[in-house]
């Protein structure tokens, strides 16, 4: 109703199983409702759940993907490492636990290989993160936030940063 309205141009999903988009797109096209264009997902490099259905599905079916929290909740922007007191004034120093580590080796692996391709390009390591998940197959935009405009301008220059194929290996081989 509210596309036909004009009040709303698209319609999409967020945090939905595999099964669920599926069944939704399905009951879309059967009672010819406007189906989803978009999902919103939780897709990190220490995340990458989204690779056995969801990102799949999303190319299989032509939606876009959202990334909501692509730094990981500030975890994946070298701000925080290995071996080193949390940063005051960070979410994590707050007592923060979204998104939840599973592995916290894996993740201070991952860092630590942010920060070494964000210094061979000269950007930061947020940077080296959001362009990888701008590369991955059907992702088409990032949710992200920031604390002040410098974050912001930061996290905007991952646009124009292109990863060769050598950092692409080399964040999936830690990640994976």
């Amino acid at each position: 109703t509210l596309v036909q309205q004009g009040k709303v141009r698209y319609v999409g999903c967020s945090n939905y199983s595999g099964w669920h988009v599926m069944k939704s797109l399905m009951a879309a096209e059967r009672d010819r409702r406007p189906r989803f264009v978009t999902q919103q997902i939780h897709y990190t490099l220490e995340a990458r759940e989204a690779e056995y259905e969801l990102l799949p599905i999303s190319v299989d079916q032509g939606l876009g993907v959202l990334v909501w929290s692509p730094l990981a909740a500030g975890l994946l922007t070298g701000k925080h490492r290995r071996g080193q007191p949390t940063p005051e004034g960070s979410r994590q120093f707050a007592g923060w636990t979204e998104p939840p580590i599973r592995d916290e080796e894996k993740l201070w692996s991952i860092v630590d290989e942010l920060v070494a391709i964000g210094a061979e390009h000269g950007v930061s390591a947020a940077q080296v993160a959001l362009a990888w998940l701008l590369a991955r197959p059907g992702v088409s935009s990032l949710v992200i936030g920031g604390r002040n405009e410098a974050q912001f301008l930061d996290n905007f220059g991952a646009v124009s940063l292109r990863l060769n194929t050598d950092d692409m290996a080399r964040l999936n081989a830690v990640s994976q």
